[in-house]
């Protein structure tokens, strides 16, 4: 078979109910995987993590491995997500990051002019300075052994532009919508350096055994829709294309998933941007993105993180009335954001049976 990674020889995927979902086909449950599964939530995660550097973390296949396995071994979820960071591909691109305690990712010399520009790589050797990222995915391959599939996932343009600019979090992200305004034609620039690199790591990332990619455009809600058809929107769609129609050479594909975190308003535009799968986060009603999106793509979401706070019996209700919402059929549960860092594994374990356990009883009704 021709299929991705299949050059190195790796184990038979017993379940492919998440790959089945995100191209609309018939499951016998509905697929679960959680953002930040292999997160701070989890006691083994901070025990591995505990005074080891972040980003060295992230460059040791070995450690991104036994990260990435952690919650699977506890668990039943459907789908794998290699542990990583969105902010590798700045630091490809020349960028210094570093992570700081309590504050979280810091770029020490942010981007303040178009000027600074000039910093950045503009050809980025994929292999040479993410080759650690595709290490850790072929080894996370074989070491899964074929129990469920692997996702590969990069952050999107304007999120990461926003990060260069900003030098690490921001609420109002107005540095870098500053940008927008001021200079456009650099931040046109920006965004297709970035996009550029952005298609090899995917297609790389693909090449290393990732069964499925996910595009993160965390900040696509700091934009309005006017800005967000400008500069996010297009490059979404570039990105998606470009990996298609060069996998397409090779006689591979794989799903694509786009999550644009509170961009409802671009919800109809995203789900015609050649992704098969919508992310949501939790401020959409899964009707009304049901009707919105036309079935032309899968849905993926979208139950309120703290939802997880709730009483456990409280959580088996919540999920059922998610499913009621979205239907069985092409869709993936997971939560409309990250886990975080305080929450209880138990009750993350409460959300995984219960998305199994009502979609089964869902389908045998139907």
């Amino acid at each position: 078979s021709d299929a991705p990674g299949f050059s190195q020889d790796f184990p038979q995927l017993k379940n492919d109910t998440f790959l089945r979902a995100a191209r609309g086909e018939e499951t016998e449950h509905v697929p679960v995987w959680c953002m930040r599964q292999a997160g701070r939530y989890l006691p083994e995660f901070r025990e591995f993590r505990a005074g080891k550097d972040f980003f060295d973390t992230c460059r040791s296949p070995e450690a991104c491995c036994e990260l990435t396995l952690q919650p699977l071994r506890r668990f039943p979820f459907d789908a794998a997500i290699i542990f990583s960071d969105i902010l590798v591909v700045p630091q490809a691109m020349g960028m210094d990051v570093q992570m700081v305690a309590g504050k979280g990712p810091t770029f020490p010399e942010p981007l303040k002019e178009p000027e600074d520009l000039q910093r950045l790589q503009v050809k980025v050797d994929v292999e040479k300075e993410l080759g650690y990222v595709f290490k850790a995915i072929t080894l996370t391959r074989h070491k899964i052994e074929g129990k469920v599939p692997l996702i590969g996932f990069t952050g999107a343009p304007w999120t990461l532009m926003s990060y260069m600019i900003e030098g690490g979090g921001s609420n109002t992200h107005s540095k870098a919508k500053r940008w927008l305004y001021r200079h456009p034609e650099a931040s046109h620039m920006l965004l297709k350096m970035l996009t550029d690199v952005v298609v090899e790591y995917l297609l790389g990332q693909v090449a290393a055994g990732a069964q499925a990619l996910q595009v993160f455009e965390s900040h696509a809600g700091i934009l309005g829709p006017v800005q967000f058809k400008d500069f996010s929107l297009p490059y979404l769609r570039d990105i998606a294309r470009r990996v298609k129609d060069k996998l397409k050479e090779k006689g591979q594909d794989v799903p694509m998933i786009v999550f644009a975190k509170d961009a409802h308003y671009g919800l109809e535009d995203l789900s015609q941007s050649y992704y098969e799968v919508v992310g949501l986060d939790w401020t959409i009603d899964p009707r009304s993105a049901r009707e919105r999106t036309g079935g032309r793509v899968s849905l993926q979401g979208n139950m309120d993180p703290c939802a997880l706070y709730s009483p456990k019996e409280c959580i088996s209700d919540i999920v059922r009335k998610m499913l009621e919402g979205f239907g069985t059929r092409g869709y993936i549960a997971n939560l409309g954001h990250g886990l975080y860092p305080d929450m209880d594994p138990e009750n993350v374990g409460t959300f995984v049976e219960a998305v199994h356990q009502h979609s089964i009883q869902m389908n045998k009704q139907v």
